[in-house]
């Protein structure tokens, strides 16, 4: 007997694209306003569609939160990613660059409904730890393959672990953040910004040559 999950086949066109937008928006809004838990008959009638339609789109509540993830992370941080692709690729000052990067992933990272989707995976993620890995797919990891490239390339650093200087760098100038919005708290404008430059300033202080 074949696996259902490998034959099934998603719908396609116009009118399906349409369908599967609003079911990501009625999720996402569900999710926020009433966790993990909430059935997806709330989702359905939310979108204005059937149960059936949302498993034809989606193969499981777990595949359609990963959906939201992803899509929400898009609309935060996908604009930022291409400009810091860009900027690497132009700009000969790195200090500017992983600044301008920085602002970007705070911009993304510290809104509402991302720190509140990002709770709800740290909720849930011992029970599907693919809700994890979709974060870090959509979100830290699709920095750090090309920010690692750039530092690699560049002749007046000297880095010897490159995994360990991105999560040194995320942890100067994000984390804060995704830290404080765990309590309930949120990092005044003017705190980000003296995050940004002067962890800038740390992880290029200690990585520059002599």
């Amino acid at each position: 007997m074949k696996d259902s999950t490998t034959t099934r086949r998603k719908p396609s066109g116009e009118r399906a694209a349409r369908k599967h937008a609003a079911i990501i928006d009625a999720a996402r809004d569900q999710f926020l306003r009433h966790g993990f838990g909430v059935g997806m008959d709330q989702i359905a009638t939310e979108a204005g569609v059937s149960k059936v339609t949302i498993y034809n789109h989606f193969g499981s509540k777990e595949d359609l939160f990963t959906e939201v993830v992803g899509d929400a992370l898009e609309q935060a941080l996908g604009d930022s990613a291409r400009a810091m692709n860009r900027q690497l690729a132009a700009d000969d000052d790195v200090r500017e660059v992983l600044a301008a990067a920085a602002r970007g992933w705070v911009e993304g990272i510290a809104q509402d409904e991302v720190l509140a989707l990002r709770a709800l995976i740290a909720a849930e993620a011992n029970r599907f730890p693919q809700l994890g890995r979709a974060w870090r797919a959509q979100g830290p990891d699709r920095f750090a393959r090309p920010l690692a490239a750039a530092l690699e390339s560049r002749t007046d650093l000297a880095i010897d672990d490159m995994e360990v200087a991105i999560l040194q760098f995320y942890a100067l100038v994000l984390y804060p953040h995704i830290v404080h919005s765990a309590y309930g708290e949120r990092l005044t404008p003017d705190l980000a910004e003296r995050l940004v430059e002067r962890g800038v300033d740390m992880f290029l202080g200690y990585y520059r040559r002599a």
